[in-house]
């Protein structure tokens, strides 16, 4: 059998591997994280929530209202955590939910186009969504901070333990 060819890398190529991968993470993260906060932000203030009441009624939306409360903040403070990089598997998966229910009760019959009510935005944001759900937040963000704090605090003895 033929083995495959693989150049191999330098270590300065090694080295910048993980840098660029955090890099496309963080753009990622900041730029998902900006949409869902300025469409939650629209739910609540611009559009205003009894609107989007109204709308999910008229898109036959199970329980209208919780779930207009629902997009509403979780695009709020979902899409902010994502800038954070603060839990983001949960929120990530929280958010490619959100879009799930976009996509089937508003979307899914208007073709792709945004300006037809079509669905390549719900399916960018929740694709976006669940990668970040999966391969996490990166190395510039609050979730690695905290788990580093965390394992430093094992390794000297000092994180809070209960006896």
């Amino acid at each position: 059998m033929e083995r495959c060819f693989r150049p191999s890398r330098t270590d300065r190529e090694t080295a910048l591997q993980p840098f660029l991968r955090d890099l496309a993470i963080l753009i990622t993260r900041v730029g998902i994280g900006a949409v869902f906060v300025a469409h939650g932000w629209q739910k609540l203030s611009t559009t205003g929530i009894d609107a989007v009441i109204a709308g999910f009624e008229q898109s036959d939306v199970p329980l209208p209202t919780a779930s207009a409360w629902f997009a509403a903040l979780i695009e709020l403070i979902g899409g902010a955590a994502l800038v954070l990089g603060v839990l983001t598997p949960l929120f990530g998966i929280l958010l490619t939910l959100d879009m799930l229910g976009a996509y089937m009760f508003v979307h899914s019959g208007n073709g792709m186009f945004v300006d037809q009510g079509g669905a390549e935005l719900v399916l960018a944001l929740g694709v976006a969504s669940l990668l970040l759900a999966t391969i996490g937040a990166g190395r510039a963000s609050a979730d690695h901070a905290i788990a580093q704090g965390l394992l430093q605090g094992r390794r000297t003895g000092t994180g809070t333990r209960r006896s």
